[in-house]
């Protein structure tokens, strides 16, 4: 009996080796002045986030296990205080553990992906142990995002069930990997479709509940694609048609096969990726952005005096329901903590969501007057995750403040000085050198971008300040 044939199915598999075969050609050609600023700009932005995660104590202790059978000296750097380099997949995987955790790393607006956090890690580690340019990274950081953020589009989850650094981090990693060492693309249709097959099915509530794996998802994930890249030259891949039957077939994803290669080469997903200056999750930062309008037209009012916090938003904003997290993570993933520390502290930094605060008690009994409600009438993208934040107080009286679209996106982009104090604030204490060395990358120092991607890291983690400066 003749087996039907699906061609949606058939449409995905060749527009995957499509968007591959331009990704092959589009290493070969100089980056347009914005991509390369927009790569730049993540590089420096992920870099940072890394340091800033090193600083964790469980992150501490999973970087040392990883390194404790690793080849020391040889490869590639961990972006941490007194690490020594090691072999690629462990300075790879070290950082990959540091990267999201403390949700300060760029992620994609136009889906929902993290296309440096699941390409960076990899591609820093390749690029140090085979001697690339710093112009090389740079263009492998904008088209492994592009290849990464792709298939995120062309496979949407309907409903938030497996979060996207379980399903994406391989096929990432994957590409980065590939790219950076020069395949044709036979070969990296080969270690993509393979990565894909292993992706994870970490379910998304995982992150909301807190469990900490979440963040090891990523180091996993560096690690899979790496060594999915390294099979694809011995011939051990995946099928053309592996990630439509991976994200259709087992996870149950729509499929929209153009979006593989719609004006590709044209519009670039760098030019889509969001920055953050909240240390929580980003459906959450309108409603900080609103808490922070009414602190500042409180007068002579007092936060004490606060009776009741609504918070209208998406349906992404209202998942977000945690209100006693047991966890930084779960603080992170919780609504009634990002806006009760923001109303308690002035600020969702990363000092808004320590340990310290899960058990804070004013910040616990503001948690409690969190009610959750839809945002009604929700406008079309980019103003698709508004919050309207309206305050009751004990005596009757209300204030209200609405953010239509938080700042970060490419519809209201943070200005390169914000930008580089984040990651002042994130590495410079770690590591001084970073930062001014990363704002001359960002700026296009002719200088730098023939220069070894080595000698650049080896002058950036020069001269480690002490833990105790």
């Amino acid at each position: 009996m003749a087996v039907e044939k699906n061609p949606v199915r058939a449409l995905a598999a060749s527009n995957a080796r499509l968007m591959i075969d331009w990704a092959v050609a589009a290493l070969a050609k100089p980056l347009p002045e914005p991509v390369r600023l927009r790569a730049a700009t993540i590089l420096a932005d992920d870099i940072g986030a890394m340091v800033a995660g090193s600083l964790e104590p469980q992150v501490m202790r999973a970087q040392q296990g990883l390194l404790q059978g690793a080849a020391a000296g040889v490869e590639a750097s961990v972006f941490a205080r007194n690490l020594p380099r090691v072999d690629k997949y462990s300075a790879a995987s070290a950082n990959g553990m540091s990267i999201t955790w403390c949700e300060l790393d760029e992620g994609f607006r136009n889906a929902s992906c993290h296309g440096g956090a699941y390409t960076i890690p990899v591609l820093l580690a390749e690029a140090e142990a085979r001697g690339a340019t710093l112009e090389q990274v740079l263009r492998v950081v904008a088209i492994a995002y592009e290849v990464t953020t792709r298939f995120a589009l062309a496979y949407p989850f309907p409903v938030f069930n497996v979060h996207p650094h379980a399903a994406f981090a391989t096929i990432g990693a994957a590409s980065a990997a590939a790219l950076m060492r020069g395949y044709d693309a036979p070969t990296m249709h080969a270690a993509v479709t393979g990565a894909a097959s292993m992706s994870f099915a970490g379910p998304f509530d995982t992150a909301v509940e807190g469990s900490l794996v979440r963040n090891g998802w990523t180091a996993a994930g560096n690690w899979v694609g790496m060594r999915a890249a390294d099979w694809a030259l011995g011939g051990i891949g995946g099928g053309a048609d592996t990630p439509y039957d991976v994200f259709v077939g087992s996870f149950h994803t729509n499929a929209r096969p153009a979006a593989l290669i719609d004006d590709l080469g044209t519009v670039w997903s760098v030019a889509n990726g969001y920055h953050k200056i909240f240390a929580c999750c980003a459906y959450a930062h309108s409603a900080v952005e609103a808490t922070l309008d009414l602190l500042g037209r409180m007068q002579q009012r007092k936060v004490d005096e606060i009776a009741e916090i609504v918070v209208e938003t998406g349906p992404s904003g209202c998942a977000l329901t945690t209100v006693d997290p047991q966890t930084v993570l779960a603080a992170k993933f919780s609504m009634p903590h990002a806006v009760a520390a923001t109303t308690r502290m002035g600020t969702a930094g990363a000092r808004a969501f320590t340990y310290d605060t899960l058990y804070d008690a004013g910040i616990a009994a503001m948690r409690r007057r969190v009610r959750m409600a839809p945002f009604k009438d929700l406008p079309p993208f980019p103003n698709d995750r508004p919050a309207r934040v309206t305050w009751r107080f004990a005596d009757g009286a209300e204030m209200t403040a609405v953010c239509e679209s938080a700042r970060g996106g490419a519809n209201q982009p943070f200005e390169l000085p914000t930008l580089l104090a984040k990651l002042n604030d994130n590495a410079g204490g770690v590591f001084p050198a970073l930062p001014p060395l990363m704002a001359a990358i960002i700026n296009g120092d002719a200088a730098l971008a023939a220069r070894p991607w080595r000698d650049v890291v080896a002058e950036m983690l020069r001269n480690p300040l002490p833990a105790t400066a």
